[in-house]
Parts: structure tokens; sequence; C-alpha cells
């Protein structure tokens, strides 16, 4: 009999019973999941802390006492009843895919919990069945049968891990974070109350400058206060969706590889890169790799057809002997034992012959590139003799070619090799086209009709694959039921080869990659940085995660993680935030787009006018263009394509996908897939995905999962900062920047939004920079100091200042495993960049904004000279180069006339000169590597820039000792009456 207002538990169906307080006993405080005691206890007993269905953990004093807790980052352990091959996928979009007859089945967010239910149910019957079968003899049950039991029990284990750091690492840490704020507040409570009167000026000028350095300082600190590490299990991967003898569950992978100038971006490179990817570890009818060709170059396409040609050699070697990396040109050139872990007898004749090979398909190539050199007057031919289509490339159709695939050509074993399509999208005059984030867009969109592969991994043309099983390492994450569904994109290290050994210019970010990105890992997830990166195709379409997190109020349980940085319980409930109107209007219009999607699960029922009229009423071609058969593959759960579509057709429709009008009046590159508004639309991607709710997952497995190049030389490594650099600028001056969008959702976490302000306002930290390094100068020439004589407890607290900054180094570089020299390296070139390419992209920015003069960037070469480095000492002319070099000659100026004047005045001036020559050392020694880099090998710098940087130096020291700003004036009449006592 079932006791009135009881309801009854989904699980066993008995009354769920009360708890120790007399009322109805309540297991999930977030939506009041009814389950009783027993069941939960069991469900605790197994390691499943997660409500069935809206996967929030169990509030800690409900669970048992004695029931050990597996914490993970923002995730806890679901049920392991998800392994079933049904649910493969279904982490590749929303989990409510199922029809409105069905939804009384369903939780709020669409999970199927009749699901879990029976799952459960079968669980406990099966330990009760084991129990009661406890006397019977192990020997009865068959070897075979205990074999399926233990692959069973390792595919229910998650396949990934959150690696907390140790609290003896962790803790003083943060404690020496927290001091340090507090000596800065009493620093700046010094100096603002003791005012610098002869050279009030200076001293100002000098107290803004430190409070924006405090306030960057917090901008980048405060989002590495939770890193973490994490551990991934191919191994369980292998055994949840590759079972002996059955078709592989792994879901599909297309690979981007975007090109634009062949002659700046060597074919060869782009060879190498397409080369590692058709030969990853992964089952080869799961690979799709498509080559965007933005440039329509003849010479990438012909070097395509000889790629794809050699590729039926190199791949069935490299999965033959397990090579590492299979880029051939960074395999062969590896200066290690190469015969080591090699056992089979053939492999030193087999890797001769193909080195041989290799090196003939190196010289077909570069004829290829030889040839290319020189444009004919008519353009292009074919080997037919017709016109190649991309003659103008500003002015051309679309063009795909489908090279390799199971219709293509076989390798020379005669086993299936992985699509390799090459794409050109269509230009014409007139239309806005937007760069890379555009041929991405097309990309999508091609992929999408040809394939259709649930996950997409890009990469720019000079990153190879270095770790043959990268790809597994991503989908430890996208395929786990636990972790999948909320991810918008994995995103994995950058490393590089070819940069000089001492890293002069700081081009392996190491402190970035391996400090900054593990701290945002622990909070929503780590940007993205435009290569290295697979993302979750439904989140490119704009798409909320599946189990969007719900505004927090007053009655939210005290379970919910913190809105600050998603690790930690709440300390204060947060208050539910209010949507502006257009916030509301846009999260409606994407919340009747999804409901749209679920709804028409069944569409293949309909024929295709039903189809398409149904299609046509959801208003889907609003939002993603004139193309069913693209509007198709977006229902698709699992990816795919249908069956019932041939070739041709899909050709025709995915030329007709990158028609250059293709994106007008959609919401192409405005809430779907790569976003315009920027030249860095990484960033602003990533930023959009995780302000809708999605997470992202930072990888770093112990081999690096990608290796690409980088420019060493200095002036094309300043041309790549600015423009990084000028693309913040522009999101700072846009409506995406984080300052003031995505409040109304409520979805991105406070030290999320935190991290995303440092990478839009770092340029601006360029103008009180270059004052700040002036101010030695300008002290040691005019004989003023920014600070007062320092009294013993002013002594203390710039000693603890001092103190604080290098505790707080050491400890960040005890965690994260960083060398001392990579953050040294990494504080030089913030200096040098901060008073070259950050200060000229903060003028064009707002040049941009206010007059709309466009910046055109020319694309880094990807290519070095011979010899060691040799790109290391070229020296172009640039206009960046004068600040820092006007700088260094300045200081350099002000340290000789500062020693003059003391030798002038006796000892008592050489106390005071210690700490300004201090200050004018510090600055001429960050700038070090830039004036190493000036000097060249032979010295053999631009004359420019030496008569530029002169002429300014000098100048600049004459008009100082005209005006003197910043000196007290000195009253007229007091020489005069000096004067006037003289007996002259």
């Amino acid at each position: 009999m079932m006791q009135s207002g009881v309801p009854p538990c989904t699980t066993c169906g008995e009354p769920v019973g009360f708890d120790s307080n007399g009322e109805v006993f309540v297991a999930c405080h977030e939506c009041n999941f009814p389950i009783c005691k027993s069941c939960f206890d069991y469900e605790i007993k197994e390691g499943r802390k997660v409500c069935l269905r809206c996967s929030t953990p169990y509030d800690e004093s409900t669970t048992m006492p004695d029931v050990e807790t597996n914490q993970s980052s923002n995730h806890s352990t679901m049920a392991s009843h998800l392994r079933d091959a049904q649910d493969v996928g279904i982490h590749a979009r929303h989990v409510s895919t199922v029809s409105t007859v069905d939804s009384e089945l369903n939780d709020d967010s669409g999970n199927p919990i009749w699901k879990n239910r029976v799952e459960s149910w079968k669980e406990k019957k099966s330990k009760k069945k084991k129990a009661t079968s406890k006397a019977k003899p192990e020997a009865e049950v068959p070897p075979e049968q205990q074999m399926e039991e233990k692959q069973s029990a390792d595919a229910s284990l998650p396949l990934s891990e959150v690696i907390p750091l140790p609290r003896n690492k962790l803790s003083p840490y943060r404690c020496v974070i927290i001091m340090r704020l507090i000596i800065l507040a009493l620093f700046f409570h010094y100096r603002v109350t003791n005012p610098v009167d002869s050279a009030y000026g200076l001293w100002l000028t000098s107290i803004i400058c430190e409070i924006w350095f405090a306030v960057s300082w917090v901008l980048d600190q405060f989002p590495k206060w939770t890193p973490i590490n994490r551990e991934t299990y191919i191994d369980r991967l292998s055994a949840r969706y590759e079972r002996e003898g059955e078709p592989s569950e792994l879901a599909a992978v297309d690979f981007f590889v975007s090109t634009v100038d062949p002659l700046k971006e060597p074919p060869l490179i782009t060879a190498n890169t397409v080369l590692s990817i058709l030969a990853v570890d992964y089952p080869v009818e799961k690979v799709s790799c498509y080559v965007s060709d933005d440039g329509s170059a003849m010479l990438t396409f012909e070097s395509l057809v000889e790629t794809a040609d050699f590729a039926r050699k190199w791949v069935p070697f490299c999965k033959k002997f397990s090579i590492e990396p299979r880029a051939p040109e960074f395999y062969f050139s590896q200066k290690i034992d190469y015969l080591k872990d090699k056992i089979q007898p053939s492999f030193v004749k087999e890797r001769r012959a193909m080195k041989r090979d290799y090196e003939e398909f190196k010289v077909r190539v570069n004829a290829l590139v030889a040839k290319a050199q020189k444009t004919p007057e008519e353009g292009w031919t074919m080997q037919d003799g017709t016109a190649w289509p991309g003659n103008n490339p500003r002015d051309h159709p679309g063009m795909i070619q489908v090279f390799l695939g199971h219709t293509g050509a076989h390798d020379i074993e005669g086993n299936e090799l992985p699509r390799l399509v090459y794409v050109s999208r269509e230009k014409r005059p007139g239309y806005q086209h937007h760069k890379k984030a555009g041929a991405e867009n097309a990309l999508v969109r091609v992929s999408a009709v040809l394939t259709n592969a649930p996950f997409i991994l890009n990469l720019d043309c000079d990153h190879y694959v270095n770790n043959s099983k990268a790809v597994r390492e991503a989908m430890c994450f996208m395929m786990d039921p636990q972790v999948g569904p909320n991810v918008c994109y994995v995103q994995f290290p950058q490393r590089f080869d070819g940069i000089d050994r001492s890293d002069r210019y700081a081009n392996r970010n190491t402190v970035f990659f391996d400090v900054n990105m593990k701290g945002l890992d622990g909070i929503q997830g780590p940007v993205y940085v435009g290569t290295g990166c697979v993302f979750n195709r439904q989140a490119l379409y704009g798409y909320g995660p599946p189990n969007l997190p719900s505004l927090q109020n007053a009655s939210s349980s005290s379970s919910s993680s913190c809105s600050w940085c998603g690790c930690c319980s709440c300390c204060c409930p947060s208050k539910k935030p209010s949507k502006d109107l257009s916030e509301v209007y846009r999260d409606s219009k994407r919340d009747d787009l999804n409901s749209a999607i679920f709804n028409l699960k069944e569409i293949d029922n309909y024929d295709e006018h039903e189809r398409s009229m149904l299609i046509s009423q959801r208003s889907f071609e609003k939002t993603f263009g004139l193309s069913s058969v693209f509007i198709e593959s977006t229902l698709m759960e699992n990816g795919g394509v249908p069956e019932s579509a041939n070739s041709p057709t899909l050709i025709n429709e995915a030329i007709h996908v990158i028609s250059c009008g293709y994106e007008e009046k959609t919401e192409w590159g405005k809430e779907i897939g790569w976003i315009y508004g920027s030249i860095t639309e990484d960033i602003l991607t990533g930023f959009k995905m995780q302000c809708r709710g999605w997470r992202s997952i930072y990888c770093m497995p112990l081999r690096p999962a990608f290796k690409g190049s980088a420019p060493i030389n200095l002036s094309d490594r300043l041309h790549q900062v600015l423009r990084w650099a000028l693309g913040s600028v522009e999101i700072f001056l846009s409506r995406h920047c984080p300052l003031w969008y995505g409040f109304g959702g409520g979805r991105l976490k406070w030290l999320q939004r935190m991290a995303y302000i440092n990478t839009i306002v770092y340029p601006f930290t360029s103008l009180p920079l270059i004052a700040y390094c002036t101010l030695p100068a300008i002290c040691l020439l005019t004989g003023k100091f920014i600070i007062p004589t320092l009294s013993n407890i002013a002594s203390v607290w710039f000693l603890g200042l001092f103190i604080s900054i290098i505790l707080t180094s050491v400890l960040e570089l005890r965690w994260s495993g960083v060398s001392i020299e990579d953050l040294w390296r990494n504080e030089q070139f913030w200096v040098i960049g901060g008073v070259s390419a950050h200060l000229f992209a903060v003028f064009q920015g707002f040049l941009k904004m206010v007059a709309g003069l466009d910046t055109n960037f020319t694309v880094t070469a990807k290519a070095a000279e011979d010899g060691d480095f040799g790109e290391l000492y070229i020296i172009k002319w640039t206009t960046l180069l004068i600040p820092p070099t006007t700088l260094i000659i300045v200081n350099m100026v002000g340290v000789v006339a500062g020693f003059s004047d003391a030798l002038n005045s006796g000892y008592e001036a050489w106390g005071p000169l210690f700490g300004k020559v201090f200050f004018a050392f510090w600055v001429i020694l960050h700038l070090y590597p830039f004036l190493k880099g000036l000097m060249g090998r032979q010295n053999r710098t631009p004359t420019i820039v030496v008569l530029w940087s002169v002429l300014l130096a000098s100048v600049f020291s004459l008009v100082w000792v005209k005006i003197n700003p910043f000196v007290q004036k000195v009253d007229g009449s007091a020489p005069a009456q000096a004067c006037i006592s003289i007996d002259c």
C-alpha cells in the first residue's frame, strides 16, 4: 500500500520513504528525482554519486559517511550503465533526441531516465544473483565468461581522470598570492600618501603605471588559482568501443588543414601535415582530411596529387612498423637510434627504400615549386589542356576534388585509405570572405555534406601529427559519457620544431601553454588557440550543451558548483542575474531551434518533398542557409551521410555550400561556426561557446600531439605578435568584449571571464609600459627620482613586494615544471612585444574603428633558411623596431649622463645614483634579446633603424633639457637676488 503523498521510487517502484527528520526522503535537491533510500545507498556504494536525471552531484550530507569519494574537476562519476552500444555517439549532440511522444520518459534536460532505471535494476538483480550463488565453486564459470566479464568491467571505467595538484605545492602557492595581494595594497598606500614634490609629474606617471601593472597581474594570476592535470586511458577506450570481431564504434573525425599561399607556406610542409593525418592510429573509415586552398593555387592542387600518390606507400609503412612521428620529413631527420624497439628483420631494408621514395617525392614537389615561380601570361593550364579555374584568386568558382577514400585508390597492400579532399571555396569581387574564419566555415559545411563526422580537428598547414594516438587521446574525453556531452572542444598545447636552443624570442610560449592553460582547465577549460583542437560539431552549430548550467537562486542546493571558479562550493548564494531583452530574444530563438531539431528525429520517415517542407517550416534555412542536404546532416545524431545519397549529388551540394553568397542572411560567423569580427577568430569562437555553457578540456599527452614551426627571426616574430594583439584590440572594441558580453546567461564562470578579459586588454599595457621604461632615463638626465627617501617601514614594503614576486614565480615553477629560463624569456619578450607590437596594435585598432583603415597582414613564412637557425639572424626593416631601439639608446645615454653627474657631484651623489641605474639596467636587461637580434650575426643592422633611433633619442634628450616638464619650477627672482649679494 503506497503512502499518501510519498512518490514511488523510479528504480524499484517502492515508496521513497522518509528521512531521519520525518520528511520525505530527497536524494537530489536540484530536481527532486524520486529514489528510495535503499536504492540511493546502493548507487552510492557502486560509486555513482550523481543524480540519474540532472547529473548533479549528490549533497555530501545525504551520502553515506563510510563511502569513499572520488573527485573530478566539475564532473562527478556517473553510472557505468551507459556503456551499451546503443548509447555510442550520444555525446555527439544533445541527449534529448526522442520524439515528443516519449517526453514523459525523459527529464527536463531530455536524459533517458528509463534507460538508467532499467540498467540500474539489471545490475542490482545481477548482484543479488551473484550473492545467492556464492557457495558454488568457481570452476563452474567458464574462462571465456570470466574474460568477457573482465572486459565489461574495464569498459565501464572512466576514460579519463583529473589529477589534482598535491596540497604541498598548491597551498603555499595560494598563500603567497594572497600575501602578495596584501603587500601590494600596503605598497600602494605608501606610494600614494608619499608624493615626490620635486618631481610630481614623474611620481604621478609612475603611480598610474604601477596601478595598471597591478591590475594586469590580478587578471593574469587569479585564473591560475585551480590548476589541474589530466590522465587518459586509451586502453579503456579500445576495450569499450573496439571489441574484437566487431566493427569499430569509435566516432569519425574530420581533419581540417588550411593554407593560403604555397610560396610562403611551402607545399612540402603541407604535404607532411597531410601524410601525418592519413597515417594516424585510427580506423581508416573514420578519418577524412579536408585541405582548404584559400589561394586557389594550382601548385597546391598538384602537390596534393603527388601527396595522395605517395601516401599509398607511406601509410602502410607507418602502421606496419609503428613509426613516430608520421610526417616523413621530420621522421627521417631525427637524430636518434631509429632501430630502437624495432625487431622485424625487414625494417632496415624497407626504411631505406621508403627514404629513397620520399626523396624522389621531394624532388617532384620541388620541381612543381620551381615551375610555379613564374606565372604564364595566359595563366595555368591543367594536364587535359583546360585552363585552371583558380587563375584569378579573387574571382573563381568553387572547386572540390576527392583523392582517396573507399571509392578511391587503395594503398600498395590493397587496404583502404582515409579520404582526402581538396577544397577551394568560391570567391567573387564584392563579397566579404572573412579570411581564415570563412575558409574554416566552408570546410564545416563541405565536410557535413560529404562525411559529417561528429568531431572536427583543425590544424594549420605547418602543424603535423607528432603523436599518432592523439585522436584517441581526445576521444577519451569526447566519447566518455560522463564528460563528453558538455565538452565543446579538446585543446592540445602547441609545440614547435626548429627553434633555437635558448628560445631567444619566447617562441615556445611555454609559460602560457604549461601554466596559464592548466589553470584555466580547472575552471571552465582552456581558450581555443587556433590549431590542434578537436571540436564537437554540435558546439560549432551554435547549440548549448545538453545540461545547461542553471541560474542559481537562494533556494539552490548547496552542492552546486561555484560561479567563480566551478571547483568549490559557493560560500554565499548568488542572485539570479537579470537578462536584457536582446539576450532573452536570442535565447528563446536558440531554444526554438533546439526543440525543432529534437522533434525532427523521425524525419527519415517522410518523403523528400515533405522533408524539405518540414525543414523550411522550422526556419532552419534562416540559420544554416539554403541547403536541405546540409540541414539534414545537422539532424543526424552520430554523424554520417544517408545511405541513399550518391556521390555526384553530394559533390554538387558541397559545391553549393561553398558558394560566396551562401552565408548571406544566415547566422554563419555570427552565432554558428568560426565567429567573424576579429583576425584572432580563435579566441572569439571559443569565448562564444563557453558563454553558452560549454566547457573545454586541456589534453597534454606525454608525447606532444602536434608540432609546428614558428618564425624565429625578430621581424617576423614581432609581426606575428602584432597580429595577435590587433585581434585582441578588435574584440575589445566589438560587441563581443568580455567586459560586457554574455552576462545575461550566467553560464561563464567569473574567473574564466577574468581570463578572457586579460586576453583582450593586454595590448593596452603597452602604453604604461613604454612610459615606465622611459622613466629611468628621465630620472638619470634630470637628477630626480620617482620614490622619496625611504623610511624603515617603506623599506619593508618594498622588500616584501620583491620577495613575494620571487616566491610566486618559484612556486609557479614548482607545480608547473617550467624552467626558470623559460620564465625569464617570457618576461623579456613581454617587455619587447609590449613596447613595439602591442603599442602599434593599439593605435591600428583605434584607427580601424575611427577611420575604417584596415590592415592587411602577410602570411608568416613557414620555411627556414639553410643552415642551423639561419633565419634567426635575418633582420627585415619594420617600424616595429624603432620604439625598443629608441628605449635602449635613451637608457644607455641616461646611464652615461648619470655616472658623469655623479663624478662631478662628489661622493654623496653615488647613493641616489644606485637606484636610478638599477632601474635603467632593468629596462636594458629586458630588452637585451631584442638588442642581440638587432645586431644580427655580423652586425648588419639596417641603417634606417640606427638613424631613426639615434635621431629620436637625440631630439628627445635635447627637448627634455629645454622643457624639463616634470621637475619643479624655480622662482626666477631667486637667482637675481643671489646675484645682487655677490660682489661682482
